[in-house]
């Protein structure tokens, strides 16, 4: 069943249900991404959900997050060739041959860079575009009209500025981060508050 007002809580846990299926992340977090021991974490890609404020409109909310999705970087001695900083597809790199001008480098960043991304972009496009973020969404088998994407429960609208961030962490991580506003219906309901009433006195006596 839909809940009406959507609360911080079912904003927060439908951004981590998102990532808990993704295929890629293996790790997700809420809160201060600096009170998390990230050098004793093993499992990569992360996904942090960093909340920041709460716009309020006529009959919305709009909960304002940074997201990060971010990775270990390696170095190995024996990443001697500019074959190790080229991107998994092939086609982008003349059919995976290997750059002769290309600076040699021992690490694997740009491939942290182009698989973080790629995760970044899902997410987004999940909350843009997913059947599966609407009131009416039903499994393919039920009847035709159910299924209406026109009903959104969670949804975003704005155009991403998605920064890229390298070694500001000591493991050596880097990755991307983007604002997420992620909006929601809220109707203000003064009917049922949770302050006292008294008919003759007013509210709060």
């Amino acid at each position: 069943m839909s809940v009406p007002n959507k609360t911080y809580n079912n904003v927060v846990n439908t951004l981590l249900r998102m990532a808990e299926y993704h295929r890629q992340i293996q790790t997700t977090s809420v809160g201060d991404l600096f009170s998390i021991n990230l050098e004793k974490m093993e499992k990569f890609p992360l996904f942090h959900i960093n909340p920041t404020s709460v716009q309020t409109g006529d009959a919305t909310l709009t909960y304002n997050f940074q997201i990060f999705i971010m990775d270990m970087t390696g170095q190995k001695s024996d990443w001697t060739e500019n074959r190790a900083n080229l991107m998994s597809d092939a086609t982008e790199t003349d059919n995976g041959s290997t750059f002769t001008k290309l600076y040699h480098t021992l690490s694997d960043e740009q491939s942290v860079f182009n698989e973080t991304l790629q995760i970044a972009t899902d997410i987004i496009g999940m909350m843009r575009h997913s059947k599966f973020q609407s009131v009416g969404a039903a499994p393919a088998y039920e009847t035709y009209g159910e299924n209406d994407i026109n009903q959104p429960v969670y949804f975003t609208q704005d155009q991403f500025s998605i920064e890229p961030f390298q070694e500001r962490f000591d493991n050596l991580l880097c990755g991307w981060v983007f604002n997420l506003g992620v909006l929601v219906t809220n109707d203000f309901n003064a009917c049922y508050p949770e302050i006292p009433v008294d008919e003759d006195k007013g509210a709060g006596f």
